[in-house]
């Protein structure tokens, strides 16, 4: 007799669940300037929890309204780009009221999160990062003078590129470092690498295939991210191997230094001349669209989204989070899988 549709979804998915049906809370909205991506990803990881068989539902959460948080809930899956979602503040608030909850605790976040921070850790850990510097209102203009240009400016802490330029003249230097102080306090300055930039997806403590993101706007903004159709994302790459293994190494290094646990991606710049890589930033939340990195990582080895969200939950649960750290995975030696915070 032939299955519905649905019913053979289940079938197919029953098989692969390691816990029993939960109830979860996913966690999304927030108070940023992503939330609509953060949206995005809470009813695609919504949905997919759903068609495991959980017992599933999302909300909006803000500093204002934690009001999510009472909800009776055996899981809290964090899908919140951004402010309050990868500063750490969700996660210590969870902390606080002894909740589960998915990926990075409030430490490891609050590190990543914050570029500087993050850059400091992965300098002493000899993991390459571009030169930079931080420049508020009150730098001098003659402190930006003596930079390289072309140069990238950002946010200390932000996500998905948002008020990101690459300046090529010491009057866009100045503007650029203006508006991002007015608005953020400080502004990041940073050397452009001139090259393909790759991301590599981190699951469970191990590297996911080296993915090379390729636009036609002048860097991967916002725009190409979550709104081109044209953006590529090539997983066959015609590079040395040896390029490519170290990139995944190193990876998996920068998760561990900043102390992530669980998920997450590493972003690179790589030099076009020397294929010298340089972290751009370590993202302990990454989206969970169909234009999302990590899911098509996953894809390519085997993990669809829903067994990837289902991983997540598994990996999540085994935490020491008293410690805000993580146990190892078995056959895997302490501080094997997912380094301590």
């Amino acid at each position: 007799m032939n299955m519905a549709p649905a019913a053979r979804h289940a079938a197919r998915h029953a098989g692969r669940r390691r816990t029993a049906p939960l109830d979860v809370v996913v966690l999304a909205g927030g108070p940023g300037p992503e939330r609509q991506v953060s949206e995005s990803s809470g009813a695609a990881v919504h949905a997919a929890l759903g068609r495991l068989g959980h017992r599933c539902v999302v909300c909006d959460i803000t500093p204002a309204d934690l009001s999510a948080l009472d909800r009776r809930a055996d899981f809290f899956f964090i899908a919140l780009h951004g402010e309050f979602g990868e500063d750490g503040a969700l996660q210590a608030e969870l902390d606080r009221r002894g909740l589960h909850y998915s990926g990075s605790g409030a430490a490891a976040s609050r590190r990543a999160m914050n570029k500087v921070q993050a850059k400091r850790c992965l300098q002493l850990a000899g993991i390459p990062t571009p030169e930079y510097l931080v420049a508020d209102a009150a730098t001098p203009p003659r402190s930006l003078s003596g930079l390289v240009l072309p140069a990238v400016v950002k946010p200390v802490a932000s996500g998905s590129s948002v008020d990101t330029s690459i300046v090529r003249t010491p009057q866009q230097l100045a503007a650029a470092v203006e508006s991002v102080a007015a608005r953020y306090g400080e502004a990041l300055v940073e050397r452009y690498i001139r090259g393909p930039e790759w991301t590599v997806g981190i699951l469970g403590g191990r590297a996911l295939p080296v993915c090379e993101i390729r636009t036609k706007r002048e860097f991967y903004d916002y725009q190409a991210k979550y709104v081109d159709d044209d953006t590529q994302y090539l997983f066959d790459l015609d590079y040395p191997a040896a390029a490519l293994e170290r990139v995944q190494a190193l990876s998996v290094a920068a998760h561990r230094v900043l102390g992530c646990r669980v998920f997450s991606r590493v972003d690179w710049m790589l030099d076009a001349e020397t294929l010298e890589p340089f972290v751009l930033e370590v993202n302990t939340i990454p989206g969970f669209t169909n234009h999302s990195l990590l899911p098509k990582a996953a894809a390519r080895v085997g993990v669809d989204f829903d067994e990837l969200c289902q991983r997540i939950i598994d990996l999540s649960l085994v935490s020491d989070r008293a410690s805000d750290g993580g146990r190892p995975m078995p056959g895997e030696p302490a501080g094997g899988a997912e380094a301590r915070n």
